[in-house]
């Protein structure tokens, strides 16, 4: 019953909200990941060229962007990564400058996902409250996880959070109408996940709570997570919250780019 109040709310949306269109933007590509590294359980031997993704959305007057990809050259020296186009330059692909952005929605503080957050000049950030209060504190104490979270990244959301640009979400929540967060399956410390009342329906983009279309549809958790019992869990409130299990936009799978209608390389538009 207190899913179902959750979700209601949010389906009930005034048609004013239901107009946003989605697309993934893929701007580069980490050739032979290994997939055991992603799904839980997975042959060890299997490698997969992942997609580097952002996702814009867009409509009621504002360009949103989830996540915001890497940039800086540490990076390039720990992973070989191919296709590469500055995650700012890859969303002008899709028609929108960077300086249009208004608002950054970022899921997580891994590396991959935040780095490029400081080329959005004027956006407006959203992330979890926890997650922002653990790696801005005690993950950079003694016995703190902060793997995969960059100083540099962390520097700048301060920055951000003095400038009164970043929001701190607390759960479950409408951000902005038509768009929600959704407490994720602790990929992080506190990771989140965005629906979208888009045109075709309700969105689910599940950025690292779901690497992959796999773990969907074999139910299998991410295998890098704090906890895989409430990532299942999350899997499962996606396919209640999203209009089709389709619209369940995983964050690393190449078949994204293949299976909703191409815009140009690189880019689909989720419909």
């Amino acid at each position: 019953m207190r899913r179902a109040l959750l979700i209601l709310p949010f389906l009930a949306l005034p048609a004013f909200a239901q107009q946003y269109e989605v697309w993934a933007i893929r701007y580069a590509t980490i050739p032979q990941f290994p997939v055991a590294s992603l799904v839980k359980g997975a042959d060890e031997s299997r490698k997969l060229d992942i997609a580097m993704m952002v996702w814009l959305i867009r409509g009621n007057g504002r360009n949103i962007l989830v996540d915001a990809g890497f940039y800086r050259p540490q990076f390039f020296k720990s992973f070989k990564v191919k296709d590469f186009f500055r995650p700012d330059e890859a969303v002008a692909g899709a028609g929108v400058k960077a300086a249009d952005i208004t608002d950054v929605i970022l899921t997580h503080a891994h590396w991959d996902h935040a780095d490029g957050t400081d080329l959005f000049p004027k956006a407006q950030i959203w992330i979890q409250k926890d997650e922002y209060t653990y790696y801005t504190g005690a993950a950079w104490q003694s016995g703190g996880k902060h793997g995969g979270i960059d100083p540099e990244d962390v520097a700048f959301l301060l920055r951000a959070n003095m400038a009164g640009r970043v929001h701190l979400t607390d759960g479950d929540q409408e951000i902005i109408p038509g768009i929600r967060v959704w407490t994720g399956g602790r990929h992080t410390w506190q990771s989140q996940y965005v629906t979208v009342a888009a045109k075709p329906g309700t969105v689910v983009l599940a950025s690292d709570n779901l690497y992959l279309y796999e773990n969907l549809d074999k139910h299998l958790p991410i295998a890098q997570t704090f906890d895989e019992t409430s990532n299942l869990a999350a899997q499962d409130r996606m396919r209640q919250l999203a209009s089709d299990v389709r619209l369940i936009v995983p964050g690393h799978d190449p078949l994204v780019l293949t299976r909703f209608p191409k815009v140009r390389d690189g880019i689909v538009k989720i419909e």
